[in-house]
């Protein structure tokens, strides 16, 4: 029952999957929702406070090396272009963009790109932490909607 909760914790914690699919996978496996919830937004905001600090620092350093020069760059311009588009849109109301951002459950718009683009954009810790945190919150509502909804339809459908 424990390595069902890490698998959770650490698929939190991967890019681009992160608390999207940590939770099908919680519920899949038959931990109870708001276990896997709770466990996945731990896993996805504890690489945030790293991310915010060091993420823009290491890209910088690496984006001229010649073997991971290229992949650097593109998460550079990704978060700069995401975070131009999101400050274009919000304006002053930055923090709620970013949280709506982090919060709409599609591949690209989680925690790990929405801290990197605060980040980039010289966004203020606490304010960028917050607005990713009301994120991961509100997609984990959803994903835990959705979860429960499609397992259910599948039960229903194999039974």
């Amino acid at each position: 029952m424990l390595t069902n909760y890490l698998y959770v914790f650490f698929i939190a914690m991967v890019p681009l999957i992160e608390l999207r699919g940590a939770i099908p996978v919680g519920v899949g496996l038959g931990l109870p929702l708001w276990t896997a919830y709770v466990i996945a937004i731990i896993g996805n905001m504890l690489p945030v406070p790293f991310i915010f600090f060091f993420a823009r620092k290491v890209l910088e350093w690496g984006a001229d090396k010649p073997v991971i020069g290229k992949f650097f760059r593109f998460c550079l311009e990704k978060g700069h272009k995401g975070g131009e588009k999101l400050k274009a849109t919000a304006g002053r109301g930055l923090p709620w963009a970013l949280l709506l951002f982090v919060g709409i459950p599609l591949p690209g718009t989680g925690a790990w790109t929405g801290t990197l683009a605060a980040s980039l954009l010289d966004m203020d810790f606490k304010s960028s932490v917050l607005a990713c945190m009301g994120g991961v919150l509100l997609a984990g509502c959803i994903m835990g909607a959705l979860s429960v909804a499609g397992f259910s339809a599948l039960g229903a459908v194999v039974a």
